[in-house]
């Protein structure tokens, strides 16, 4: 995925050496027709890779071209994530898809197996209103959560391969759930349904791919028919559904959307744990630094005490940078979930975490970074933290 790696000194595979080659000849192309060269040689190689679960070889390229070549990286990252999700063979072109769900609650936010009954109803609603005329559907049974998705490139290929199978034909993955990681336990979380789409290739896959459709539409569609549905299926949650899209796409929308989220989730917690309006709650932000910036902490506290009671952590995605404007989307954001009294620090905090348990610190007012604790009466309430 496109995100911020570390480079790595090891010497190269062979495969990674040609990898790195390929992909700076890509980037350095000067026409389509060269570029369809570049691309077909990387393909086949990415597959081949893919099929041996060279995992390592294909993030060693990946860390080598993100410190040395920045278009070849965004270039074969591409590559990588499309040789992991999708596939075409026998006239036809599969692709692994996500349907991400933001949820938060007071209480356990499933990670179950989904009756079939909503299978049905997705499946339904997924080709009326997201997916093109004419695409058939093979949907996992099982609500994941971010703990629990497919493992490294390979790891997806091989999902996407297994759902694939019972895709042209409607058909439905019984998941092993105890074969599933456990699902750490948090106020906001995200939830994902997974599935492999399948349409002759060339065809359209998406329903804004026709002249009539957009992702407006099929977004608002999308929530109003099968958010009922996926409400039912997770009680004591409040849900929002994002738009479903290729797997990768769809993971990295989500993850910007949780941060918000998340936000907007701990407010409404506090005020009904506490049984406060948004009036008395107070948040202070701050940048938190291991030698560059890596995240943003929010610690959220009463307007008349200085006690954090919950956290969230805000991190950088993509190409965010100490240049990026994260100060004010924070303000942005919690104004929005109704608070007033807000503070963005300007010092930079060490990445500190609690020497106990774990858990990250949050800011106070006064600039220090201490553990969340929430009232001794609310004492066996979760841990904030987003994925």
């Amino acid at each position: 995925m496109k995100r911020r790696r570390h480079y790595t000194a090891h010497r190269l595979s062979r495969d990674a050496e040609r990898l790195v080659w390929l992909a700076k000849g890509l980037a350095d192309s000067g026409s389509r027709a060269e570029d369809a060269w570049w691309e077909a040689e990387q393909s086949a190689l990415i597959g081949k890779m893919l099929a041996a679960g060279q995992e390592d070889a294909l993030n060693q390229a990946l860390d080598r071209l993100h410190e040395t070549h920045g278009r070849a990286y965004d270039g074969l990252a591409d590559l990588v994530e499309a040789g992991s999700e999708s596939r075409v063979d026998h006239g036809h072109q599969y692709l692994l898809v996500a349907l991400p769900i933001l949820a938060w609650s007071r209480y356990r936010i499933p990670d179950r197996r989904l009756p079939a009954t909503l299978l049905v109803s997705l499946r339904v609603q997924l080709q009326a209103h997201v997916l093109a005329g004419g695409v058939r559907v093979g949907l996992a049974d099982q609500l994941f959560s971010p703990d629990q998705l497919p493992g490294g490139f390979v790891g997806t290929q091989r999902f996407m391969n297994r759902l694939a199978e019972v895709a042209p034909d409607d058909g439905v993955v019984a998941i092993a759930a105890d074969a599933l990681p456990e699902t750490g336990h948090y106020i906001a979380d995200l939830r994902y349904v997974l599935a492999v789409v399948c349409a002759p290739a060339g065809q359209p896959l998406f329903r804004w791919q026709e002249i009539d459709g957009s992702r407006e539409t099929a977004l608002r569609d999308w929530r109003d028919q099968a958010g009922p549905s996926v409400q039912a299926a997770m009680p004591g949650c409040a849900t929002e559904l994002l738009l479903p899209d290729a797997y990768y796409a769809a993971w990295r929308q989500a993850d910007q959307a949780a941060r918000g989220h998340s936000l907007a989730a701990t407010a409404a917690y506090l005020q009904a744990v506490l049984d406060l309006p948004a009036s008395a709650l107070t948040a202070v932000a701050a940048p938190y630094y291991d030698q560059r910036l890596v995240e943003w902490r929010v610690g959220f506290a009463r307007a008349d005490d200085d006690q954090v009671l919950h956290g969230v952590v805000w991190p950088l995605l993509g190409s965010e940078d100490e240049a990026s404007d994260i100060a004010g989307e924070i303000e942005r954001t919690l104004k929005g979930a109704g608070l007033a009294d807000i503070t963005l620090l300007d010092q930079r905090l060490a990445l500190e975490y609690c020497e106990d348990c774990g858990a990250p610190l949050f800011p106070n007012a006064d600039g220090e970074s201490v553990h969340a604790e929430m009232p001794e009466a609310e004492a066996d309430a979760p841990p904030m933290h987003l994925h």
